[in-house]
């Protein structure tokens, strides 16, 4: 079993010049890539934009050096430690990361998966057969999937278009507050993870830049005009962006959980 602070990396003393760092362009990474893009650790690095499923890909092929990944993805990864205090979490109601339904719990029957994230699907999983105690069939969604979305088929949404979709339906099942009642703990859906030396001096610069940005929210609600739901709100309330010890010992749970 790991310990809570196991997988976070140490600082290393090697530079990589350029250093590619990948990211998804969701509506909750805005205000840590405000920091990143407003410092002086631009200069040092290549910000690049894609699904969360696919930056660990690219991480394990050697195509990026850093990405903010997906935590399940974290197990496939050779070398792969978290390198920053901050990333993408929960202490409770999330928002944008749910099972959507338009009946009750105890009469879905089938459960459509998102195809962008390897946490939040594991996470749903995991939440049905202990948590809701549901034995359903799962399907791997097509783009087009929330439009089969109705009857006894629910589905996983995340993201953005969680957001979008939450007038939408009937019932929403919140999976960090599911995570929370099942466990008591906090959860880490993504981190800025390495599987390679990076130099303390450049991970200080990435950390200080993703504090910074966590400063100007008004600025960065500002800046991405959303009328499905208030992002002052989301940033503020429903995503946690700084790692404490209870958001440490949520995701090694959860690690340890999906390892079973």
């Amino acid at each position: 079993m790991q310990t809570a602070n196991c997988i976070f990396a140490p600082k290393n003393k090697y530079l990589i010049s350029k250093i590619k760092v990948a990211a998804v362009s969701y509506l909750n990474t805005k205000p840590l890539l405000y920091g990143i893009e407003h410092s002086p650790v631009m200069k040092d690095m290549e910000l690049l934009l894609n699904y969360p499923s696919q930056l660990a890909k690219s991480l394990k092929e050697g195509n990026i050096d850093m990405a903010l990944l997906p935590v399940a993805a974290m197990q496939e990864i050779p070398g792969a430690r978290i390198v920053s205090d901050y990333g993408i979490a929960s202490d409770g109601n999330v928002a944008s990361v749910a099972i959507f339904s338009q009946v009750p719990m105890q009469e879905i029957k089938t459960v459509y998966l998102d195809y962008q994230s390897r946490s939040s699907v594991r996470l749903a999983q995991l939440l049905l057969e202990k948590h809701w105690k549901k034995q359903v069939e799962f399907k791997d969604a097509g783009e087009n999937y929330i439009d089969y979305i109705n009857g006894s088929a629910a589905g996983v949404i995340i993201g953005d278009r969680a957001l979008k979709q939450r007038t939408n339906f009937e019932f929403i099942f919140d999976l960090a507050t599911g995570w929370k009642e099942y466990t008591g703990l906090d959860f880490i859906f993504a981190a800025w993870v390495a599987n390679k030396d990076l130099s303390a001096d450049f991970i200080k610069m990435f950390n200080d830049a993703n504090a910074e940005g966590l400063k100007h929210i008004d600025a960065v609600v500002a800046a991405n005009p959303f009328p499905y739901y208030d992002l002052k709100e989301y940033y503020t309330e429903n995503i946690k962006y700084y790692f404490d010890d209870d958001k440490k010992k949520g995701m090694n749970r959860f690690l340890e959980l999906i390892k079973e």
